[in-house]
């Protein structure tokens, strides 16, 4: 069998490079995201998996090759405006307002995704009041509800971070890409926005840079393994995790 059906892939990059001065931080990156799926982009220290997840998620314009979101050319277009488009990074949209309560976070990100930039700050309180039921249903959704009428700024870090996710599904995005979203966690956090990508991944594709190879293999549909700006291996995490090139970048040769 050959690769995907073009309808089947949402996300599509080739010949991605990116060069900085001198240095080639990504070199001819071929990448392909299928629908519904939940694609992780992983490698060792300086394989430029950053610098390629931030070329995918438009926030640095490559040297060359071409990036595709449903078959569109979106390889010269801004993060604002490929995340109308329905591509959205989070983390990208965030708690802005940490003097703001969880439930009027959610309900400011529900604001831009029905008025476009407008926040609607100057509309009624009945009017706003209107959103708090879809807004309640997100902040349950990312299991806040106890925390609903708490400041963001009193959170704990992983319930900072799912109040992100929260914020970032309520512009529903057809497509959440996701950059570490387990940085700085302990175990208890790590479980509960594990499960959250995995609620969070029914009816949309999910793309994420994560350093955490216990999260990636139990999250993951298919796995991109970068090493020195190329791509190593690809596969799903049975595959790469016995791929002798992919042991030798992560460990080191003799170590496998």
């Amino acid at each position: 069998m050959s690769g995907p059906q073009a309808d089947e892939v949402v996300l599509a990059a080739s010949g991605l490079t990116k060069d900085f001065g001198g240095f080639r931080a990504v070199s001819s990156v071929e990448l392909q995201v299928r629908r519904g799926t939940i694609h992780a982009l992983i490698g060792p220290n300086g394989a430029g998996k950053t610098t390629c997840f931030n070329l995918l998620t438009k926030f640095l314009t490559p040297t060359a090759g071409t990036i595709r979101y449903n078959g569109r050319d979106i390889t010269r277009m801004k993060p604002a405006d490929v995340a109308r488009l329905g591509l959205v990074r989070s983390f990208q949209i965030s708690a802005v307002f940490p003097k703001l309560s969880v439930l009027e976070n959610v309900r400011i990100a529900l604001q831009r995704r029905k008025r476009g930039d407008s926040f609607d700050f100057w509309r009624s309180e009945r009017v706003l009041r209107a959103l708090d039921e879809e807004a309640l249903a997100l902040v349950e959704d990312v299991g806040l509800a106890a925390f609903a009428r708490a400041p963001a700024v009193d959170l704990s870090y992983g319930r900072k971070r799912a109040l992100e996710i929260a914020t970032t599904l309520a512009l529903e995005p057809d497509m959440l890409l996701l950059d570490e979203p387990m940085a700085g966690m302990g175990h208890e956090d790590i479980d509960r926005i594990s499960a959250l990508i995995r609620r969070a991944s029914a009816g949309r594709t999910i793309l994420m840079v994560e350093h955490n190879l216990s999260v990636v293999a139990s999250l993951s549909d298919r796995i991109t393994v970068l090493a020195r700006g190329q791509v190593l291996a690809e596969g799903d995490y049975a595959a790469v995790s016995k791929d002798p090139r992919v042991i030798e970048a992560y460990i080191g040769a003799g170590h496998g």
